[in-house]
């Protein structure tokens, strides 16, 4: 649930009109406003960053290191609105939206992407385009589809990047000498080795992000899913794909009869032996594991030779945010090279950079280089060379839906 709060301006009367009024100036100011102006604006601002909240690294992450540091560098307080799904902020713009509550809301920032960045440009629901006013732009590579598209909706400077994640499949050198180094070879590999594969049901989104890698297999090139498909064209390739995954159920751990309800389950599988392999939308997700001692030190990861999904995940600021100036300065902080290098360490969070780190000074390069990896993360080039974009947001929902339907229930 969203947390309620008094709102961070309560003014009675003839102050509260005049606040208003100062609110559409200020609004105009940041919209038009050169970087120096934006930067007077913000100082004194409190910026309200509402977020997924179940993770305690990225909590630490916000309220231990940024909010004190753009306190100290820019004048700004920063708040974190923790919730369990931003969906229902954006549900709570839309009521404003319709309402006419233009000016004064309560969220500043949102850490958005796929189906609610579609939302939020669908109703108009954002300010913007602001992402190209940000100085620290320079070393973001919008030629990258997966930054440039947010799970196949164009960007168009309504959102700025933070971070990336790209999906790495996790195996035991130990166990396995050669891991298969495509789909079709992994599809193979379970059909050979049957009881020793699982994935988590979707719309876990672990577990569905398995069913578009094989859509993406099974129907061919995959820049034709980036647009311009027909309906009849995802249904027919849904139910190509929906028909692989039904053959492949018995194969599976426990026939296909039940799937893991989440990554966590399916890391135990593959750590207690029970199956060979496991994967991961966080690059040193199995390095972590390793220093927890949950994985032997024998674990490693890979991405297969056509890629594996990448995505990336943005701030953006709402239509109506009451300081947006200082929703403006926290975005490009957030891309800074101390930042991001920050958000990297592994000890940290272990966050893939939003940056193309070969566009920062020689230094930062170096810096970004001695970052301690862990034995099972792969090279940011190495991964970089093998990304794929998410396909859109409806075919994610359409694959999720027909999953259960066709799949789990189909059988």
């Amino acid at each position: 649930m969203v947390h309620h709060r008094r709102s961070k301006h309560c003014l009675p009367g003839v102050l509260l009109v005049f606040f208003l009024l100062l609110t559409m100036v200020s609004a105009s100011l940041a919209a038009e406003a050169s970087w120096e102006e934006v930067l007077q604006q913000a100082r004194g601002q409190t910026v309200d960053w509402f977020m997924w909240g179940g993770s305690p690294a990225v909590n630490a992450y916000v309220n231990g290191y940024v909010a004190p540091r753009v306190k100290s560098l820019y004048g700004i307080e920063l708040r974190q609105g923790p919730v369990k799904d931003i969906a229902e902020v954006v549900g709570k713009l839309v009521i404003e939206k319709q309402a006419g509550k233009t000016t004064g809301g309560l969220v500043d920032l949102m850490w958005i992407n796929g189906e609610n960045f579609r939302t939020c440009k669908k109703n108009d629901l954002l300010f913007g385009p602001f992402a190209h006013r940000l100085p620290h732009q320079r070393y973001v590579d919008w030629g990258r589809p997966s930054v440039a598209n947010d799970f196949g909706e164009p960007v168009e400077g309504l959102e700025s990047p933070w971070g990336s994640a790209q999906v790495v499949m996790i195996y035991d050198q130990a166990r396995i000498a050669d891991p298969p180094r495509s789909v079709g070879a992994l599809l193979e590999w379970i059909r050979r080795n049957p009881g020793r594969f699982a994935y988590p049901a979707p719309p876990d989104f672990t577990g569905s992000v398995f069913v578009r890698h094989v859509f993406y297999h099974l129907n061919g090139n995959v820049l034709r899913w980036q647009g311009g498909y027909s309906r009849g064209d995802l249904q027919t390739a849904a139910d190509r794909t929906y028909g692989v995954l039904r053959e492949l159920a018995p194969h599976l751990w426990r026939g296909g009869k039940t799937y893991p309800e989440s990554p966590v389950r399916m890391n135990t599988l593959f750590a207690d032996g029970e199956i060979d392999f496991a994967f991961s939308y966080h690059q040193a997700e199995a390095s972590r594991q390793i220093l927890d001692g949950l994985f032997p030190d024998t674990v490693r990861t890979y991405v297969f030779d056509e890629g594996t999904i990448a995505n990336t995940h943005f701030v953006a600021i709402p239509f109506n945010a009451a300081d947006s100036a200082g929703a403006m300065v926290v975005a490009n902080f957030l891309l800074s090279p101390e930042a991001q290098l920050k958000k990297a360490d592994p000890d940290v969070w272990g966050d893939f950079p939003a940056i193309d780190t070969s566009r920062l000074p020689p230094e930062w390069q170096t810096r970004f280089q001695s970052l301690p990896r862990g034995p099972a993360t792969l090279s940011d080039a190495e991964l970089q060379a093998h990304q794929l974009p998410e396909p859109p947001s409806e075919i994610l929902i359409h694959l999720e839906k027909g999953w259960e339907q066709h799949v789990l229930k189909g059988r």
